[in-house]
């Protein structure tokens, strides 16, 4: 088992930034690839970035993409997600994942592990 917890959420203006972090427990391992999501209000759950288990290798939305950045610190077993240029339409609840598939993937199937998620809210 491997226990998620994320942090770092909050309240910032358009064109702010925050960052994001989700730091792992349990059976942790360098192993997992680490994806994170978001969900808003009467919305589904929708992919936001991924990175692979050694940082070699990243993937965001199209909606993000430019503005946020995934990393990851192995030997903290935390993952981040730098998110820049922040947009109203961007708060949500932020969950990170984990998955031991090996490619990468958007589809939530593909996790096995999920945090509780971290409010993040931005004002116009």
């Amino acid at each position: 088992q491997v226990q998620l917890v994320e942090s770092g959420g909050g309240l910032v203006q358009a064109g702010g930034s925050l960052r994001l972090s989700c730091a792992a427990s349990g059976r942790t391992g360098s192993s997992y690839n680490m994806g994170w999501f978001r969900q808003a209000p009467g919305k589904e759950r929708e992919f936001v970035s991924a990175i692979a288990w050694n940082g070699g290798n990243t993937y965001y939305a199209a909606s993000v993409k430019g503005r946020f950045t995934a990393s990851r610190d192995n030997a903290k077993n935390t993952v981040y997600l730098q998110m820049n240029s922040l947009k109203p339409e961007d708060t949500a609840v932020y969950y990170c994942a984990a998955s031991r598939v090996l490619v990468l993937g958007s589809q939530t199937s593909r996790y096995d592990y999920w945090g509780q998620g971290t409010q993040v809210t931005v004002s116009s």
